[in-house]
């Protein structure tokens, strides 16, 4: 089992789609995502922004909010949004935790916000941003999550390839 999960909830753009499956591969984590999607799965800038990572890649697609609920009880979900009065470090994320993210031109559906005020959960930004890139606030959020588990299981030391630190 992946030790997190990032939910899309009706993503448009492929690129950050792309980007946030090669996240998840990097990082451990299964990529869920929730129709109707802004893209084909079998686009080539999808796989492009990927890469060769694609095919390594956790992912499972529902039809909609409700297939993802029915899918997945019990799911401790994050939802995260510039609407969020709890910044995002601020909860202590368990192994298997939900992270959705909201379509690139207009978020999650304030519907499921409302419902979930205490999950809503949001990134700092200066002035008058109103948003930052898809694939950036799903790296941010879900590193954050790794290093709340001193990031268990993942590969701590980097190596040169002709060279040698000693």
């Amino acid at each position: 089992m992946a030790v997190f999960n990032i939910v899309l909830h009706q993503p448009e753009i492929p690129q950050n789609t792309g980007n946030i499956g090669r996240t998840c591969v990097a990082a451990g984590a299964r990529l869920h995502l929730i129709e109707p999607l802004g893209f084909r799965l079998d686009e080539k800038s999808l796989k492009r922004a990927g890469m060769d990572y694609w095919k390594e890649l956790d992912v499972s697609t529902y039809v909609d909010y409700e297939d993802f609920l029915q899918k997945n009880p019990g799911a401790k979900i994050y939802y995260v949004t510039t609407k969020g009065q709890q910044i995002y470090s601020e909860p202590a994320f368990e192994p298997g935790s939900f992270f959705m993210f909201g379509k690139e031109s207009g978020g999650i559906p304030e519907e499921i916000l409302k419902a979930h005020p205490k999950e809503c959960i949001r990134i700092p930004m200066v002035g008058t941003s109103r948003s930052l890139n898809l694939s950036n606030a799903a790296a941010i959020v879900l590193y954050e999550a790794l290093r709340q588990q001193q990031f268990a299981h993942m590969k701590l030391e980097g190596e040169l390839h002709r060279l040698h630190w000693d």
